[in-house]
């Protein structure tokens, strides 16, 4: 059986708040963020309060309604007039795990299709564990808010019981 993560919405703003503090100190001031969808539109947005930056989103659908991955990544939502908003920017990518990391090398390689000035890369959680596909070579900053063993990793965005969902979560010591 696999080990459930269950994170609370504090932590989540507890690592948003640290990850912001982190990539102010690296002196990158992005122009844009960008969302990946689902799971970065939360952490995003939180982001955003720290960072004062638009937030534009992207939709890329990677594993099924039965969370079974069937083929490769695909584009379910993109960013309208994407050369105008994105070329000669710099450009922060927002997603909330970096598990397989397929579908962020996916969704850098299309963004860099549109030739930013620059692309970084912020997660909440990034699992160590090997990976499927790589960074491309022209991302040079990469931030993750905490590194993670491979737990399944349980967001309280996800729940349908949120009172169930804390209950979890404080009794694994995680509130």
């Amino acid at each position: 059986m696999t080990t459930k993560r269950f994170f609370t919405y504090e932590e989540i703003h507890r690592t948003v708040a640290a990850l912001a503090r982190e990539i102010q100190a690296s002196g990158f001031d992005p122009d844009v963020t960008v969302a990946i969808g689902t799971g970065g539109f939360i952490p995003a947005r939180i982001l955003k309060t720290y960072l004062k930056k638009p937030i534009l989103t992207v939709g890329i659908k990677l594993y099924g309604d039965d969370n079974v991955i069937h083929g490769g990544p695909s584009k379910v939502q993109w960013i309208d007039e994407v050369e105008r908003k994105l070329k000669g920017r710099r450009v922060l990518l927002i997603d909330e795990v970096d598990d397989t990391r397929t579908t962020l090398a996916y969704c850098l390689r299309e963004l860099l299709n549109h030739e930013p000035a620059e692309i970084a890369v912020a997660v909440l959680h990034c699992k160590d564990k090997p990976k499927r596909d790589e960074l491309p070579g022209a991302v040079k900053r990469y931030w993750a808010g905490q590194h993670l063993q491979d737990v399944w990793v349980v967001y309280p965005w996800d729940a349908e019981d949120i009172d169930a969902h804390c209950a979890q979560a404080e009794q694994a010591g995680h509130r």
